[in-house]
This record gives structure tokens, C-alpha cells and sequence, in this order.
């Protein structure tokens, strides 16, 4: 690990004054402090903004919430309007990572975590998300945790949060500051799909920093389900898993939203298969053919083609659980 310097603004105009594309805000540290000690990244300052007043879960007009940057993983996991109005995103948060680390990690630095891809971490490999124009090694040596869609020649990286594909399917708003001023992003937005600059993986500029995010009137509190599949039950990241929100008259689908993590640069979303659930009857067949539509561009490496039978599987199994109100399983 690199000398840095360390600064603790007392407020968020302080802090982004300090921000420069050599620094890097810290809250929680569960991600950024194991990059800078294998020394994937090297800020010259750290940015502590846990003294910032970002920790509040706030009820909007609208029947929203505003929820703190600082907020930390476990209080929103188990906060009662979250779980009462959001239940689809406590649980997602709940599946990952560990207790220990749920009480540290922060609402705004889970938007932010960055991929587990070997190489990446490995600073003895190429890599263009580490040195752009390097070379993905992913690609043709060992990838079997890696992106069956949006992926590129460069990059086929995953995104590694679970709380992200919750606030995916519930169309959150991020909201962030930078010397150019405030700004909302909506969050189908945020994250980038890796193209020709995997080094990016959202559209932050270097001085901006996430201050909260916004969740519409609640929705899809009856059913849903959160399902991850990973290697073990514990403290590992998806292989593949769904966020799934329905709104039902009787049999029949009146809304939907539906988010895949473990597959690609970002948390996938794909508009078009939710409207072709609208309408719908709950059946195998529709959600069977939701499952079609939603990985028709789906493009395996070597190592990871079952990645694609078992997203298939998972949607019609997510989108089931959640017709039947089967989301405590």
C-alpha cells in the first residue's frame, strides 16, 4: 500500500472541494481498503466522510423514501419502512456478504464496489480495467464467475452487488454532489456497461460524491423475492441471481419489474421483458418465455455457458415465488 494523505471534511461542499481524480472517499471501507492494500488502486488523499450527516432513512410525500449515503447496509436492511414498503431490497441486501461486514459497508459505497474478477485483483495479469488498452485476460483464461451479457471485447467483468439489483428493479434515483453542482441519476443510468473504457465502471466524475438515494411510492410489497445462487450459502457473490417485483389482478399481470445480477458489467434490466409480462397470466409459460426474451443475447465464454440455463431457471423460479407471495423462501 502506497503513503496517502487523509482529510475529514465536516461537511459535503468541504468534501467535494478536496475530491480530485487522485483521491477517493471513504465511509465503510469494505471494498476500497483491500484494493489499496493488494494496490489495485492508489489514491495519494482518502476523503473520510463518515462525519457527514448521511445516515437518515427519511419518508418523502409521495409515500418515497430518501435514504442517506452513510446509511450503513444492516440499519437499511432492517429498517421498519424498508421492510415494511421495500421488503424486495432488505432481503437483497440480507443475501450478501456477512453480518460483520453488513455494519460496515455503506449505502453509497455499495453503488460503488467494484468487480471480483481475478484479474482485476491481480496485479501481476493485464488488465483494462486497471491499465486500459492492457488486455482482458478474462476472456480467454478462467471465467467462469463472468458476464454472459453486455460484455465487450475488452472487459467481461461482473457487477458484485446485491443490493444494486434490487434498486435496479425499483427504479431508484441516486442523487450526488461535485464542484459542478447536485445532479440525480436515475438508476438504470449509474452503472456503465463496459464498451471500449471498462476503467469506468459508472458515470461519477471524479469529484462527485453520492449523498442519498430516492425510492418511489412503494410497490411490489406483496410479491417478490429476491434469489441468489452462489457456490455456498454463505459470504459468496452470485453466480446468478434475480430481483423480481409483481403486481397481480387475480391471475393476471398488471405490473412487473425484474433485475439480473451476477451476468454483466451492471445490474440487467431489460424493459421490454417486463412489458411482455404485462398482461400476462402467472403461468410457467409466461414466465418461460419472459426467461427467453430476457437472455435471447446471451454470449458464453468458455467456461461459463451454464451460467445461461441456470439465469433461465432462476427467472422462472424468482418470478414464481413471487406470484405465489413465496418470497420468504
Amino acid at each position: 500500500m502506497m503513503p496517502f494523505s487523509y482529510s475529514r471534511p465536516q461537511n459535503v461542499s468541504e468534501a467535494v472541494k478536496l475530491a480530485d481524480a487522485s483521491s477517493r472517499y471513504i465511509a465503510g471501507g469494505t471494498n476500497l481498503v483491500d484494493l489499496m492494500k493488494e494496490n489495485v488502486v492508489r489514491p495519494e488523499r482518502l476523503i473520510d466522510i463518515t462525519g457527514l450527516d448521511l445516515n437518515e432513512v427519511e419518508p418523502l410525500p409521495d409515500g418515497g423514501l430518501r435514504i442517506g449515503a452513510l446509511v450503513s447496509n444492516a440499519d437499511l436492511a432492517w429498517h421498519p419502512l424498508i421492510e415494511q414498503r421495500y421488503p424486495l431490497l432488505s432481503k437483497a441486501i440480507l443475501a450478501g456478504a456477512s453480518a460483520q461486514l453488513r455494519n460496515m459497508a455503506s449505502t453509497g459505497g455499495n453503488l460503488l464496489q467494484r468487480t471480483r474478477c481475478y484479474y482485476f485483483y491481480d496485479t501481476g495479469t493485464p488488465c483494462n480495467k486497471r491499465e486500459p488498452g492492457s488486455g482482458c485476460p478474462a476472456r480467454s483464461g478462467l471465467n467462469r464467475i463472468h458476464a454472459i451479457l453486455g460484455a465487450s471485447d475488452a472487459c467481461v467483468a461482473t457487477h458484485p452487488s446485491d443490493m444494486c439489483v434490487a434498486l435496479a428493479a425499483l427504479e431508484a434515483v441516486v442523487h450526488v454532489q461535485g464542484k459542478a453542482g447536485e445532479r440525480r441519476i436515475e438508476f438504470a443510468d449509474f452503472h456503465r456497461l463496459p464498451a471500449d473504457a471498462p476503467q469506468r465502471d459508472n458515470q461519477l466524475a471524479d469529484d462527485e460524491l453520492v449523498t442519498h438515494i430516492e425510492l418511489p411510492a412503494p410497490r411490489f410489497d406483496a410479491h417478490y423475492q429476491y434469489l441468489k445462487i452462489r457456490d455456498r450459502a454463505s459470504y459468496a457473490f452470485a453466480l446468478v441471481s434475480v430481483a423480481a417485483g409483481l403486481e397481480l389482478k387475480g391471475d393476471v399481470i398488471s405490473d412487473a419489474r425484474l433485475a439480473l445480477g451476477g451476468v454483466a458489467h451492471k445490474p440487467w434490466r431489460d424493459k421490454a421483458v417486463e412489458a411482455l409480462l404485462i398482461g400476462k397470466p402467472v403461468s410457467h409459460e409466461t414466465f418461460t418465455a419472459a426467461a427467453d426474451l430476457l437472455l435471447r443475447d446471451a454470449q458464453p465464454l468458455t467456461h461459463n455457458a451454464f451460467k445461461i440455463k441456470l439465469a433461465h431457471r432462476a427467472v422462472i423460479r424468482a418470478l414464481s415465488d413471487a406470484a405465489i407471495g413465496g418470497h420468504a423462501g
